[in-house]
């Protein structure tokens, strides 16, 4: 059975940095697109990168703007998003996602989801 797990979250002041990691069990990671999304209350779960399934390609939400790196680590079932430079409105639950679809960019393309973690960034 696929499981996902996100961990590196928590409350960071602005213009602070946090590292998100995805743990995969269940999978053969280097089968699959990997993803990351945010989901701010009373908002639709929003697209933050995605990662190629050989880590060679990657993919950014507009609003990134060079602040995130999205990357893995296959032999490690490990995904990662490094985020700098956080802002108010980065704050949100961030969710990682496999998908068999190239460098998906919606969540219904997504087939396993993890159960998030909590980012909040404070003035």
């Amino acid at each position: 059975q696929a499981q996902l797990v996100e961990s590196g979250g928590g409350l960071v002041q602005a213009g602070g940095s946090l590292r998100l990691s995805c743990a995969v069990s269940g999978l053969t990671v280097s089968s699959y697109t990997m993803g990351w999304f945010r989901q701010a209350p009373g908002k639709e779960r929003e697209f933050v990168a995605a990662v190629s399934r050989n880590g060679v390609s990657t993919y950014y939400g507009e609003f990134v703007k060079g602040r995130f790196t999205a990357s893995r680590d296959n032999a490690k079932n490990t995904v990662y998003l490094q985020m700098n430079s956080l802002k108010l409105e980065d704050t949100a639950v961030y969710y990682c996602g496999a998908s068999s679809n190239f460098m998906a960019r919606f969540p219904a393309a997504y087939d396993y989801w993890g159960q998030g973690t909590q980012v909040t960034v404070s003035s």
